[in-house]
């Protein structure tokens, strides 16, 4: 494993403490306006392609009375949507709104046109779609033969074909000037929103119908949530979004649903940070749509009462116990899979199918292989009942390697190889005909290997340099907690160095905790998921983070190891 310090630029950027603007110009930032957290520093929504036409429709419907329907996706980006537009929505007077989300082993992604004639039976006068829609042609099409309008919000890339919807929201749409497109699908359904609020106070709703106007910060909890689960780039924009929301989390002015996630994943409400939205409370609300219904998840979120929500909660933490298991038993049987292919260190582009593989958790799957083997990997599973000859795919990227475009480019070259595909740089989705597995894993190789250089395959991990013994505190854990968000595209601080082994022991049956040594200074840490080392290892070399450690509402300074190997 190669160790690689993160570069630092010249910058003139004036931040007191000389580690934290070593940080900051590391990740780009140039002025400490851009570390600004304050709402007033987010972009407008002037920019943002038909806001105000999207805005104006759904005032029309909320003052005729209409029945709005928000359909949604099966991940956390997508429960939060549904939530923060079903709530919104009924603080602004709708007097009719209602959700559905695809069952994706039913129903598949998007606004399909099953789901559209699933959504007649409710009878709506619009649909607004929430983190999906961009692709949904057929969909939109049949919503409007049934003389449905359709708002579509999402911020997934576009395909050549749009969707002839009344309103396409989307900051990522070509031509669009809207300065942010790391929006995730909660930040379009937030921003449409605001300017539906402005909408409505320009027609007097609020002032005549005696409505207190909300204010929206109130719901930037599900805001925050939804952008780190999304794992979107966390600019400037998103770091507003999810600082805002996390500082309401920590003063317990969250859903109760949240609060109740929050605590069945042991967490700490007042320390709480964007790490563990992602890793503790994210995957717990993301189980529902991998395995059963999102539903589930959705109606913690809308919980009104920390009773109902902590039971809702418990079931998503069994989903998730459940998820876990299936996961593990998946990376094993892929790992076996690819080394009978020889394809663990020879394939550039790796792709796994096995029928028994779940649906629902290939993508993290494909993330773990990504992370192991350092290699772009797809995992596919069977799609089940609603295309019995078809394979669904999911795919994670390398840095570098744009997934989407380059299935877009397989796509084109291989007429009929992919019978639809979507995504983002990291990640994408696919479907293929099973039948043409064994052909699209040469290809996906090849495209690979025209793609990508050695170098970009080799495994590295990039850290902020060494810290100095005197730097080994908790206040500096502190100030870089306070520094944050931290996340996809502005990465938490992590450093690396050497340390005498003063003990070890395992705790929770499969984590290691060690007690290191530098320049005389002691300092706790712990690797996860690491076995001991030998008993004769004397000193390590570590890749880590700096952690408060809470125990007995004692604070203390952890190192969290990402990464450990003796040293001779």
């Amino acid at each position: 494993m190669e160790i690689v310090t993160r570069p630092v630029p010249e910058t003139g950027l004036e931040v007191d403490e000389p580690l934290l603007r070593r940080i900051y110009a590391a990740r780009g930032v140039r002025t400490a306006l851009e570390v600004d957290s304050r709402l007033a520093g987010l972009h407008g929504p002037d920019k943002l392609p038909d806001v105000e036409k999207a805005a104006s429709r759904l005032a029309d419907a909320i003052t005729a009375g209409e029945k709005i329907l928000i359909v949604g996706d099966f991940d956390a980006d997508g429960a939060t949507s549904v939530a923060l537009c079903m709530l919104v929505l009924g603080a602004f007077g709708a007097r009719a709104v209602d959700f559905i989300v695809p069952n994706r082993f039913e129903f598949g992604y998007g606004l399909s046109p099953e789901i559209v004639v699933l959504a007649q039976q409710l009878n709506p006068d619009v649909i607004v779609t929430v983190d999906n829609g961009i692709s949904s042609v057929s969909g939109v099409a049949q919503a409007n033969e049934a003389g449905i309008d359709v708002i579509v919000t999402d911020h997934h890339l576009p395909g050549p074909v749009l969707p002839a919807a009344h309103a396409l929201v989307n900051p990522n749409l070509h031509g669009s000037d809207f300065e942010s497109g790391a929006l995730a699908g909660v930040g379009v359904a937030y921003y449409l929103l605001g300017q539906l609020r402005s909408e409505l106070r320009n027609r007097d709703w609020f002032v005549a119908r005696g409505i207190e106007e909300p204010n929206l910060a109130q719901y930037l909890d599900l805001v925050a949530l939804g952008t780190v689960a999304d794992v979107v780039p966390l600019d400037r924009n998103n770091r507003i979004l999810v600082k805002q929301g996390l500082a309401r989390i920590r003063a317990g002015r969250c859903r109760p649903g949240i609060r109740a996630l929050i605590d069945i994943a042991k967490r700490s409400l007042p320390r709480l940070n964007a790490r563990d939205l992602g890793f503790a409370v994210g995957p717990r609300l993301n189980a529902a749509g991998r395995l059963e219904d999102m539903a589930i998840g959705i109606r913690c979120l809308l919980a009104e009462d920390l009773g109902s929500a902590r039971q809702l909660a418990s079931a998503l933490d069994q989903l998730n116990k459940t998820r876990q298991e299936l996961q593990a038993e998946m990376v094993d049987d892929a790992q076996v899979l690819l080394a009978e292919k020889e394809l663990i260190d020879a394939g550039a582009g790796v792709s796994v199918y096995h029928e028994s593989f779940h649906q629902g958790i290939v993508g993290i799957v494909a993330g773990r292989l990504r992370e192991r083997m350092h290699r772009p990997a797809i995992v596919f599973a069977d799609s089940g009942d609603l295309a019995p000859d078809e394979l669904k795919g999911s795919a994670r990227s390398i840095e570098g390697l744009h997934i989407r475009d380059l299935l877009d480019e397989i796509a084109t070259s291989h007429p009929g190889l992919l019978i639809k595909f979507g995504g983002h740089a990291m990640a994408a989705g696919l479907s293929i005909k099973r039948v043409h597995f064994p052909r699209f894993s040469r290809i996906f190789d090849k495209a690979v290997r025209d793609k990508v250089s050695d170098d970009m395959l080799m495994a590295r991990i990039v850290t902020d340099g060494s810290l100095d013994a005197p730097e080994l505190t908790l206040t500096t854990a502190e100030m870089l907690a306070r520094a944050g968000p931290w996340g996809s595209g502005f990465p938490e601080p992590s450093f690396h160095g050497d340390f005498e082994l003063v003990s070890q022991r395992i705790v929770g049956e499969k984590h290691l905790k060690l007690v290191l040594r530098t320049g005389g200074s002691v300092v706790d840490a712990i690797a996860f998921q690491q076995p001991p080392l030998e008993e004769a290892c004397k000193s390590v070399r570590a890749v880590y983070t700096l952690q408060p450690n809470e125990y007995r509402d004692i604070s203390t300074l952890q190192l969290v190891v990402e990464y450990l190997e003796p040293l001779p």
